[in-house]
C-alpha cells in the first residue's frame, strides 16, 4: 500500500485523516483507490475527462508525477504520494 499525504482542504472528505493507505500500483489507481475509500474526493481529484484536475499537484517521494509518467507512474509498497491544491490568486 502507498500513503497518500491529504492537504487540509480535503482532510474533511477523509474523515479529517493527515494520511491514508490506499493500493495501486500505478499513481492513477493509487487515486482511484482514494476516490473508491472517500467518494467526495473523486471531483476534487478528478476532471470529468478522468485526468488529474488542473489545479492539483501530486507528488511521488517528491517528485511531481506530471514530469514521470503522469497517473501512469508506478508506485511501490511504501511509496508516498502527496496532494497539493495549487493555489490561485493574485490582483484583479
Amino acid at each position: 500500500m502507498a500513503i497518500v499525504r491529504i492537504p487540509p482542504v480535503l482532510r474533511p472528505s477523509v474523515g479529517g485523516e493527515r494520511e491514508v493507505q490506499a493500493d495501486g500500483s500505478t499513481v492513477g489507481e493509487v487515486l482511484e483507490s482514494l476516490a473508491t475509500q472517500h467518494a467526495e474526493t473523486r471531483g476534487q481529484l478528478f476532471g470529468g475527462d478522468g485526468q488529474l484536475n488542473r489545479y492539483v499537484n501530486v507528488y511521488l517521494n517528491d517528485e511531481d508525477v506530471r514530469v514521470l509518467g503522469g497517473l501512469g507512474t508506478t508506485v511501490a509498497a511504501g511509496d508516498t504520494l502527496v496532494i497539493l491544491p495549487a493555489m490561485a490568486g493574485g490582483a484583479r
